[in-house]
């Protein structure tokens, strides 16, 4: 760091410390408000970018779109004059830093789809200015920063570590969770260098209850990618014990809470329909596409996902064996309600769940399908998915049930009454354990 480097760097964090430093937050979707909503907590002014006109205008009304998050949040945030949202990215230019946190798909080859990413730095390289800190939240493979956004940034003439600073900083956010939220979760700060390393953590250090910095924007990068990896490989372990144990006659649900008692040695996770979620279903191959470059083939993370990803088609299975065996009938002339299309419990979060593939899965096989949500109402426009787009949520009642032949619970909302729900069903296939926890037992009661 050089002296006169390491005086702008001081007078920036003195900025952070009075708040007299307004953020730029790129994606207002589940990772950007709730990171807008603690900034502005912390005092910071915020200004949020985004592409849909819709979004904009509903968050500057106060407005919330996200369920789980209130609309008085948003409303006394707008109202205090501490935020407000825009689609002109022009407005780039009046902000000190920038976060970005829009999506990171993956593409029908199940490649890394970077088009949001290289985007967004293209939109933020001609309004980059001296000083300005621009910080990389969206899951990627390591090196996208230094690799990608780096150079796209440096078109403006610009050089990171000497005009402006780079940084990395995985979003953390788990929708839904009320016991840990944006500001009470530790944060992984990365920097392209020590000088965009200490002005991140300056600004992380006001938003969350720690942070965390690492030796390198990459190491930042992979460290979201082991988190996620780890739970994608464990979730896949415990599918195929699922498979496994009730080959044998063992519900792996017993097993589990059982083995959880130890107080050591032992993480429990949980089965289900197949994986869903904007991080554990497409993250893992991201490092899986990025470990070809160097000539390592990652065959664990490539099994994981296999398993996991077959687990809808083991779930439909069940579905037409128990039909099969209850009424002596194929899924060609049922008909089956799922209930829950987000994908988990007590969110609107539609985001790669296994519902949408159950359904068309079952609509393959010549079912006839209907879907129960509380929090999704209409199923929304997706990318692999288009054509369930437009369908809605039934309302429930005792008759209704009782016209279908079998109920799939493929999400576990608390909302829910499952006892009712088995009282009324004449087959309910539970892939999430809802009626064992709600008291319910019964042979019509089938675990998948």
């Amino acid at each position: 760091m050089t002296p006169v480097i390491e005086e702008r760097v001081s007078r920036l964090i003195a900025r952070i410390a009075s708040r007299d430093y307004t953020i730029g937050i790129i994606g207002l979707g589940y990772v950007g408000i709730p990171l807008a909503l603690s900034a502005v907590k912390a005092g910071f002014p915020i200004l949020g970018f985004d592409i849909d006109d819709n979004r904009v205008a509903q968050i500057n009304r106060g407005q919330s779109f996200i369920p789980h998050i209130p609309t008085e949040l948003i409303n006394d945030a707008v109202k205090a004059g501490r935020f407000c949202a825009t689609a002109d990215f022009a407005r780039l230019s009046e902000v000190d830093a920038i976060i970005i946190a829009v999506p990171t798909p993956l593409s029908r080859q199940r490649e890394p789809d970077l088009s949001f990413v290289e985007s967004t730095a293209n939109s933020i390289a001609p309004r980059l200015h001296r000083d300005q800190l621009v910080v990389l939240e969206s899951t990627t493979w390591p090196g996208t920063t230094e690799e990608v956004m780096r150079p796209l940034l440096e078109r403006s003439g610009l050089k990171s570590g000497t005009d402006f600073f780079l940084a990395y900083s995985p979003e953390r956010e788990d929708p839904g969770n009320q016991t840990f939220t944006t500001s009470t979760i530790p944060k992984i700060v990365g920097g392209d260098g020590a000088d965009a390393l200490r002005l991140a953590c300056a600004v992380y250090d006001a938003l969350v209850v720690q942070t965390v910095p690492v030796s390198s924007s990459a190491t930042a990068e992979a460290v979201k990618l082991t988190e996620n990896i780890f739970r994608a490989v464990n979730i896949a372990l415990v599918n195929e014990l699922k498979v496994i144990y009730e080959k044998m006659g063992i519900d792996i649900w017993e097993v589990i809470d059982a083995a959880k008692t130890k107080p050591f040695g032992f993480m429990p996770f949980y089965p289900g329909p197949g994986l869903g979620g904007h991080c554990i279903p497409i993250d893992p191959f991201y490092l899986t596409w990025k470990a070809r470059e160097f000539d390592v083939t990652t065959r664990f993370i490539e099994l994981a996902g296999q398993i996991n990803t077959s687990m809808p088609l083991y779930v439909v299975d069940k579905v037409g064996e128990a039909l099969d065996r209850t009424f002596g009938k194929g899924l060609s002339v049922s008909r089956v309600l799922v209930m829950g299309i987000a994908y988990k419990k007590n969110i609107a979060d539609m985001r790669e769940s296994p519902s949408l593939r159950l359904i068309e899965l079952l609509e393959q096989r010549g079912a006839t399908t209907a879907f129960h949500d509380p929090y999704v109402p209409v199923i929304p426009k997706t990318r692999e998915h288009a054509a369930l787009a437009g369908r809605q949520s039934i309302e429930l009642n005792d008759h209704l049930i009782k016209d279908f032949d079998a109920v799939l619970i493929a999400t576990d909302h608390d909302a829910i009454d499952y006892a009712a729900l088995a009282a009324s069903a004449r087959l309910v296939i539970d892939t999430r354990n809802a009626c064992a926890r709600a008291g319910v037992s019964g042979d019509h009661i089938i675990k998948a």
